[in-house]
This record gives structure tokens, sequence and C-alpha cells, in this order.
């Protein structure tokens, strides 16, 4: 996103980037030990190079062309949601979805409507960054996934709600993946519901499928790759809203009625398409 908009896309340094506080002796060993492994050190160019913007923004570029095509020839399913009003009417909404199925995020967002995406701010998530831009979704960095503590205060979580509150609060939508990364799959975090409770607007549960896909079984979300000449499924739930005034009870009771709502949505897509979950 650009300054205009008060998105904070600055690049964050992981913690192993940073020497031990008060310590520089213990800093320099470890980086002549590093330093000193070959294998490391060729590694370490290689991830360099694998992440610098050059690369990023070409590898950016031919996964948006790929998606491009596969999205070019798929047929959609009959029984599938009507997206674009359900979108229109309920602008701007939160859309929520499951992590495994953000690559066909872009496949059902409205082009007339203005939309951003919450990213994470490590380095690896620079080319799907790169993606979504380039389907004209902004991109707000942080990690909000699980609400707001002492943990996600650090990765810009508290930064990252507050900016998806201004977007909403300007009339863009948030497309949201619900479900924390590295956690539990398919289980919502508190993020999106806390987003709901202070902008005040709807949560639209949703999923897509498609009957040909390649599943990456080592993922911890088993991340779904569309592939091309098949057909999709867009299923979107009923509205969810949360009080401004909810308290920790209600934010989990919530949470619960938003994984579950995904959930059908999800597990309806995939009868659609005849697709196992």
């Amino acid at each position: 996103m650009n300054e205009r908009e008060g998105i904070d896309v600055s690049r964050t340094m992981s913690d192993d980037e940073y020497p031990a506080p008060g310590d520089a002796r213990r800093s320099d060993i470890g980086r002549n030990l590093r330093s000193s492994n070959p294998r490391r050190g060729k590694l370490s160019v290689w991830r360099r190079f694998g992440r610098s913007p050059v690369v990023v923004t070409a590898i950016g570029r031919v996964v948006y062309g790929l998606l491009r095509f596969v999205h070019a020839t798929q047929k959609p399913v009959a029984g599938s949601a009507d997206f674009s009003r359900i979108l229109h009417d309920r602008h701007p909404a939160i859309v929520g979805l499951w992590h495994g199925q953000h690559l066909l995020a872009p496949f059902f967002r409205p082009r007339d409507l203005p939309y951003a995406a919450l990213l994470s701010r490590n380095a690896d998530a620079e080319i799907n960054a790169r993606v979504v831009e380039a389907f004209g979704i902004a991109t707000v960095r942080g990690s909000g996934g699980r609400g707001v503590d002492k943990r996600t205060k650090k990765k810009g979580g508290a930064r990252a709600l507050v900016a998806m509150r201004r977007l909403l609060a300007a009339g863009s939508g948030i497309c949201m993946i619900a479900d924390v990364p590295k956690g539990t799959a398919r289980q919502a975090g508190l993020g999106i519901v806390t987003l709901a409770k202070i902008s005040g607007r709807p949560i639209v549960p949703a999923a897509a499928a498609t009957s040909r896909h390649h599943v990456v079984e080592g993922a911890w979300d088993k991340t779904r790759i569309p592939l091309p000449f098949g057909r999709i499924a867009v299923v979107m739930g009923e509205a969810i809203t949360v009080p401004a005034d909810a308290d920790d009870v209600l934010l989990e009771a919530k949470r619960r009625e938003v994984t579950l709502a995904i959930e059908a949505a999800n597990q309806a897509a995939e009868r659609l398409v005849g697709s196992p979950s």
C-alpha cells in the first residue's frame, strides 16, 4: 500500500538478525562460525538471491500470469454463490476464508470494488504480496490472525488491525485468512472477530474449491494449487457481526461461530466440485 493510505509496509528484522544485546563478542563468534560453514554460506547466498527485489518481482509476475490462465480456464459450477451480489450488498465487508485456499481469493473479488488483503511481514510473503497487488488488491502487512497480544504486537499485529479498520472505514473491503499461520488449520483465530468488533463491519464466511488441483501435502495448511481446465465453486455463508462492546467470552463464541461458518462453506464448495475436503 502507499503512504497516503497510512499502511506500514516496511520490512522488519527477525530476531536472529539482531546481535545479543550487550554481547558483541558472542555475536562475533556466532558470525565467524556461520561464515566458516561453506554449506550454510551457500544456502545464505541462495536465500538472499531468492529474496532480492528483482527475483521476487519476476516470480510474482510469473505466478500472476499462471493464476490468470488457470482462472480463465475454470468453468463455474451450478449452485455456486452469487458472490458479486453478496459482496456488493455487504460492502465493505471482511471476507474470511481458510489458509490453503488463498490462491483462489482473487478469483471471486468483484473488480469494481476496492479490496485489501492481510499478509505477514516476513520475507517469504513478498512473492504473495506481488501476486495479490498484481490482481489489483492492496496489501496490509502484519500478523493480525491471533488478535492483539504480546507476540502479535512484535509482528505488527496491532498496527495491521488498525490499518484494516481505517481501510474499512474508507470504503475498502478486507480479505482475511481466518486461521492462524502455523497453528491449527481450519480454526479461526481471534484476529478476524477483533477486526469485526473494532470496525463494525460484517464477516462474510467464504470458500472456493476447484475440481482439479494439487495438494501440497507437506504444508501445514495442505495448500491447494488450482490446475487449469477444471470446475470452480464459490460458497458464501450468512454474514456474522460482532458487537462493539463484545467481551472476551463473546469474542470466543464468535470465533467458534466463524470457524463453523467458514468450514460449512468449505464443505459445500467441495461437494459442488465433487472433491473431498
